[in-house]
């Protein structure tokens, strides 16, 4: 039996501060590992000792084990836990662990290995009898095998990278004459992500349920499962919502899945955490579609309907202890729902944000968690995943779990990055969420036209919230305010509040605290109720209600429940120069790795046609040609880190004959 006494924790956010706690609940002493990137995050200031390990980027710290082993001997850990991602599912990490003699708080080398290769795993569940989708799955990578393997199968087919997950690697081909293409891209994004550029294939279950397993498996030959998780909200492949139990899963199909879980453990000998991932049909057919062998993003769900702690099962059962219950001693009771909170775009494609959080603030209530790892004041960088924090909650039923989850989202307030807030609780409200009746197609079928109900742009009522937070707290309120002051019948003060670059005049005047606002053709009337450094209470139409703001210099941050606007107040500068978006210039979205370069000087390239492809935040952007043109430069070259607004690439824009 393994004697553990400190454990560093070989990661960082929230999961990381998630394994502290557990740990420090049981009586462990915990280590932290950083980059420099990190060096105020919170998992290093919750931790009892920290060691940075590297610059910014994960392939110089999160992601070298050597370091971690260092930092291991330096402090006298004696285990290893690796949370998710990075080094969670590395075979050869969890090797050298056992030969330094630290314990690695998770399954087997070989297990890690077979289940980390689709191709090998899908394999070895077909021999376990495990159901599985008809595809194809064997050594032979060539593009012509791929091609012609993929006839057989028919469409629709799904290309997926053999390593890794999170949906990056994975494309659903639709025609033959895609496939060649679809081909080319997972491949490439797979080995930029995972490594490794082996793929598979398989018939595409089109709207089907993606159900997950959690098990657990001990040194003893002992291995149950916990119930299920529903995860068939997702977008891109990246789960969005998850839920325990499956409103869709009966007692039946419960049981038949999870003797089938364990089932797979068990023929590859597993230990520890593990998820077994399994796609439904209509008419509850189950396939096998991977095993994910460390802990899930998703099991604050699980441990809320058992109440069971699963980062202190996997310290046990590391430590060399038997499993705590045995299967029919588990009893799940109400339901969960979990939402991931990510610094993105709604209104640009869910494109990754880069920033400082000017605030950051959640609701504590019964029956709900945060899982975070962020604080006001925090910098968002480009150099890891863009999940801010896992907001779940807990409920006598379903209903209940969900109205409490949608309203802790509404009242949670991340300001300075633009970000899913609104799409989440929109999905949350959704009538077909709320019957129990998503799939995987529910985000294209019910928010293919506008996911986030954002608006796109400010709405004037919010200009006119953002001007008065402009008169009451900008940089400029003393000259702003003079009017106000020293004038019974106030004069208005003029704005102008650019969003995006835009700018639209607001007219404010005041008595007392009763402002008429213009914007445009509309008028606006606000009473002030209370305003403090972060806080506006107002009355507008006879409601009285709050928004909360933050400012950093002269830009406003504001969610009013309409969406997050970053808004400028530009009234003193200098008209800019009229431009638009299609000025020929190529610049990077944010900082990031130059992945390819698709152009030369000289080419002739066509309004939308990419030629730069970016990585960023664990994804790849296509950078586009704004104009129809002929390139004239180029500024980049693969492998290069580039800074956000970078100029990359110029196209002259084709002469008008005019």
């Amino acid at each position: 039996m393994s004697n553990i006494t400190k454990v560093l924790i070989a990661n960082r956010g929230e999961i990381a501060l998630r394994v502290i706690r557990t740990a420090r609940d049981l009586g462990y002493r915990t280590v932290a590992v950083y980059s420099e990137a990190d060096a105020d995050a919170l998992h290093v200031c919750e931790a009892d000792q920290a060691v940075c390990i590297g610059p910014a980027a994960v392939g110089e710290s999160y992601l070298v084990a050597d370091k971690i082993l260092a930092a291991a001997k330096q402090t006298g850990a004696d285990a290893i836990h690796p949370g998710y991602g990075f080094l969670s599912e590395n075979a050869a990490f969890s090797n050298a662990c056992e030969a330094a003699g630290i314990t690695f708080i998770g399954p087997r080398a070989d297990a890690i290995e077979l289940m980390g290769s689709k191709r090998l795993s899908k394999i070895a569940m077909m021999e376990a009898g495990v159901p599985c989708i008809p595809g194809y799955q064997d050594a032979d990578q060539s593009d012509a095998t791929l091609l012609a393997k993929a006839g057989d199968i028919g469409f629709p087919l799904m290309v997926k990278a053999s390593a890794g997950g999170g949906g990056r690697g994975m494309r659903l081909v639709l025609e033959q004459n895609e496939l060649a293409e679809q081909i080319r891209t997972a491949r490439s994004e797979a080995e930029t992500a995972f490594g490794s550029g082996e793929l598979i294939l398989e018939r595409a279950v089109l709207e089907p349920r993606h159900i997950e397993i959690q098990v657990f498996a001990d040194e003893h030959g002992n291995a149950i499962y916990l119930g299920e998780r529903d995860c068939s909200i997702q977008r891109r492949h990246q789960k969005v919502v998850e839920e325990a139990p499956s409103p869709f899963v009966e007692p039946d199909l419960r049981q038949r899945m999870g003797e089938a879980a364990v089932n797979a453990a068990k023929a590859c000998n597993y230990r520890g955490a593990g998820t077994v991932e399994f796609l439904v049909d209509k008419e509850k057919n189950f396939y096998f579609l991977e095993m994910n062998t460390r802990l899930q993003v998703e099991h604050p769900v699980t441990e809320m309907i058992t109440g069971l702690d699963l980062v202190a099962w996997q310290l046990k059962i590391a430590s060399g202890e038997q499993l705590p219950l045995r299967q029919e001693q588990v009893e799940l009771t109400g339901h969960a729902v979990e939402v991931r909170l990510y610094a993105e775009d709604p209104r640009n494609d869910f494109m990754p944000q880069t920033g400082t959080a000017h605030l950051w603030e959640y609701p504590e209530r019964p029956g709900l968690r945060m899982d975070h790892g962020i604080q006001t004041g925090q910098q968002v960088s480009p150099f890891y995943d863009p999940m801010i924090a896992k907001v779940i909650a807990f409920g006598d039923n379903r209903n209940e779990a969900i109205r409490r989850l949608a309203s802790a989202v509404q009242d949670t307030q991340l300001l300075g990055i633009n970000n899913n807030k609104r799409f989440l609780e929109n999905v949350l409200r959704h009538p077909v969420f709320g019957a129990g009746e998503a799939t995987t197609a529910f985000i294209e079928q019910h928010f293919s036209t506008d996911l986030s109900m954002d608006q796109n742009t400010p709405s004037g009522s919010t200009l006119a919230k953002a001007a008065l937070v402009y008169l009451q707290g900008g940089l400029n309120r003393e000259r702003d305010c003079e009017a106000n002051w020293h004038n019974p019948a106030a004069t208005a003060t003029n704005y102008q509040l650019a969003f995006e670059g835009t700018p639209t005049t607001v007219s404010i005047a005041g008595r007392g605290d009763h402002f008429d606002i213009l914007c445009g053709d509309n008028s606006y009337a606000l009473s002030l109720v209370n305003f403090d450094e972060s806080e506006c209470v107002y009355i507008q139409d006879g409601v009285r209600q709050s928004m909360r703001f933050a400012f950093a210099g002269n830009t406003l941050y504001i969610d009013d429940g309409t969406g997050h606007f970053i808004i400028e107040d530009t009234t003193y500068q200098p008209a800019a120069a009229a431009g638009g978006a299609g000025d020929g210039q190529v610049k990077a979205s944010m900082d990031g790795a130059i992945v390819a370069v698709l152009a030369q000087v000289g080419d002739t390239v066509e309004a939308g046609q990419t030629l730069v492809v970016l990585e960023a935040m664990k994804m790849e952007h296509a950078l586009k040609a704004g104009v129809s043109g002929t390139v004239s430069a180029i500024s980049c070259e693969a492998g290069q880190q580039v800074k956000s607004r970078q100029l990359l690439a110029t196209v002259e824009g084709e002469q008008s004959d005019e």
